[in-house]
C-alpha cells in the first residue's frame, strides 16, 4: 500500500477503518474537554470535516451541535455512517451548498490536507456569515514529524521543522501510529497562520488547549465575516 504523498488522498485511509477506530480513540478522549470548552454550547449545524470514522461526532453533539460528517475515504465513512449523517467528498471540493453550516470542525486533520488554502476557501463558502471554523490538532512547533517525545515529558525539535510538505518516516516516529502508517503533511507555524490570514476567513482566536507543560495541541478559530 502506498502512503503519504505517494498515495491519492482518498486511498491513504482506505482499508484501515477498523484499525484507525481503535488507534484514534485515545486522541478523542484526550481532546474531549478542551474541544467542548472551545466550541461552547451555541447549537446549530456543524460540519465534521475529515470525520474519519466519526469518533468526534459525539463530542460535537455534546456541545449542542447537529452534526454532518464528510470524508474522502469511503472505508472510513462505513463506520462513521453508524454515528451520524455523512457524505463522501474532498475537503477542497465540498459537496454542500453555499452558507449551509453554522460551524465547521476540523479535528486532528490539518496534517492530512494537501491544499490547505483550497480547503479554507471551501470552508468559507459553506459557512454562513458569522459562522466559525474550529481547527484543532497537531501543534506544529511541539508535535508532528519533527518532534521526538522523551520519556521525561520533554520534546526534542529536530532541524527538519522548516521543511514544509510531506515527511518521510523518521527514526523517532512510533512504528504503529497513524502518522507512521499514512504519512503527514507538516506546515511550520508561520505557514499555517498565513494560510488562514490570507483566506476569506478572519482569525479570531488562538489557543494551546489543556495544561500540558509543553503543548501538543494548537487550536485556531476563524469566522466568515458577516
Amino acid at each position: 500500500m502506498t502512503t503519504g504523498a505517494d498515495a491519492p488522498a482518498g486511498a491513504r485511509y482506505d482499508g484501515l477503518a477498523d484499525w484507525y477506530e481503535e488507534t484514534a480513540r485515545p486522541s478523542a478522549e484526550f481532546s474531549r474537554d478542551a474541544l467542548v470548552d472551545l466550541l461552547g454550547h451555541t447549537g446549530g449545524l456543524c460540519l465534521d470535516l475529515g470525520c474519519g470514522t466519526g469518533l468526534y461526532g459525539d463530542i460535537l453533539r455534546k456541545a449542542g451541535r447537529i452534526v454532518i460528517g464528510v470524508d474522502i475515504s469511503r472505508d472510513q465513512l462505513r463506520l462513521a455512517a453508524e454515528r451520524e449523517p455523512v457524505a463522501a467528498g474532498d475537503a477542497a471540493r465540498l459537496p454542500f451548498r453555499d452558507c449551509a453550516f453554522d460551524d465547521v470542525a476540523a479535528i486532528w486533520v490539518h496534517g492530512d490536507f494537501d491544499d490547505l488554502p483550497g480547503v479554507l476557501a471551501e470552508v468559507a463558502r459553506v459557512l454562513r456569515p458569522g459562522g466559525r471554523l474550529v481547527l484543532f490538532g497537531v501543534h506544529p512547533c511541539f508535535n508532528g514529524p519533527c518532534v521526538e517525545n522523551r520519556d521525561e515529558g520533554a520534546r526534542l525539535v529536530h532541524p527538519n521543522y522548516r521543511e514544509s510538505g510531506w515527511h518521510r518516516r523518521a527514526p523517532w516516529w512510533g512504528v504503529a501510529g497513524i502518522r507512521s502508517t499514512v504519512g503527514v503533511r507538516h506546515r511550520p507555524l508561520a505557514e499555517l497562520l498565513n494560510d488562514i490570514l490570507q483566506s476569506p476567513l478572519q482569525l479570531s482566536r488562538v489557543e494551546e488547549p489543556r495544561d500540558d507543560p509543553v503543548p501538543a495541541v494548537l487550536a485556531l478559530v476563524a469566522h466568515r465575516p458577516r
